[in-house]
């Protein structure tokens, strides 16, 4: 975007007032009066066409979009951890303290060893894995690309250690996959590369939520659709829906219709909101209730 399109937010002279520079201060001030006008705006920033301007927007929105998300409750995150556990072939290392004794006995009589008495350390199974859907078919700019890039930050600071995005419009991108480690930065700059981009796939979104959630060992498995919900592509939303151990709906405030419908459907919770500064609590809402 250039510098004219830019300005046609009356904040943008306030935090870029020169080519090539970004007030954090500023910006952190425009955060105060309007943060949802601000974020939206600082979205548009990483695509603007000076790109030392685009770089600096990026890195802010990076560390600002993760604040952001980290300010609702976090409870289960999904953080597996070294537990002992009975012994496996292929389940860790062994627990030499913890086995010793049968170790030992097993020496003294020249006998086998009691596998049954021998413990390893292993990773517990994590409590919660989540797979986040961004909607990217229309117009994707401003506030929804705020939105969707920090609600990629929450679900990154959810469950670092498992959770995956897809994006998707006419095509279905994942723009991080359930097992494969990405940086939350990178992340949220991916998420804002996104644009408008015709119609809209939801099944195809949904199944793929399905086949990335089907990839963690978590006891709980949860698909968060952020959309309208509003399907333009031929597919059995219900079907592929109705296939996700649990499926939570954030919607946009005013325009929420069809994903009340969907919600009703298969018996998804759903919130909607207005802007980028309200979806890290709504994605808190409905994990906790």
């Amino acid at each position: 975007m250039s510098r004219r399109d830019l300005s046609r937010n009356p904040r943008f002279e306030q935090v870029s007032p020169e080519v090539g520079e970004l007030d954090e201060a500023a910006v952190d001030e425009a955060l105060q009066a309007d943060p949802d006008d601000t974020m939206a705006l600082l979205a548009d920033l990483t695509a603007a066409t000076d790109p030392k301007l685009r770089e600096l927007a990026r890195r802010l929105a990076g560390r600002l979009f993760l604040d952001v998300s980290r300010r609702g409750p976090v409870r289960p995150r999904g953080v597996g951890k070294l537990v002992e556990q009975p012994y496996r072939p292929d389940g860790g290392d062994l627990d030499l303290d913890a086995s010793l004794e049968a170790i030992g006995e097993a020496r003294a009589t020249g006998g086998a060893v009691d596998v049954q008495r021998l413990r390893i350390r292993g990773w517990a199974r994590p409590g919660t894995a989540l797979c986040l859907m961004v909607d990217r078919s229309g117009s994707m700019g401003g506030k929804p690309l705020a939105t969707s890039a920090v609600a990629a930050a929450a679900v990154a600071w959810r469950s670092p250690a498992d959770y995956s995005v897809v994006a998707f419009g006419k095509d279905v991108v994942v723009a991080k996959s359930q097992d494969v480690y990405k940086d939350g930065d990178r992340v949220i700059n991916d998420v804002l590369t996104l644009r408008g981009f015709g119609t809209t796939d939801l099944a195809g979104a949904l199944t793929a939520a399905r086949l990335q959630l089907h990839r963690s060992q978590a006891g709980r498995r949860i698909a968060v659709l952020l959309s309208d919900c509003r399907a333009t592509v031929e597919g059995d939303v219900i079907a592929a829906a109705a296939s996700l151990d649990e499926l939570l709906i954030i919607a946009p405030e005013g325009d929420s219709d069809e994903a009340y419908k969907l919600a009703a459907a298969v018996g998804a919770k759903i919130t909607c909101v207005a802007g980028p500064s309200g979806v890290a609590e709504a994605l808190s809402k409905l994990l906790d209730d």
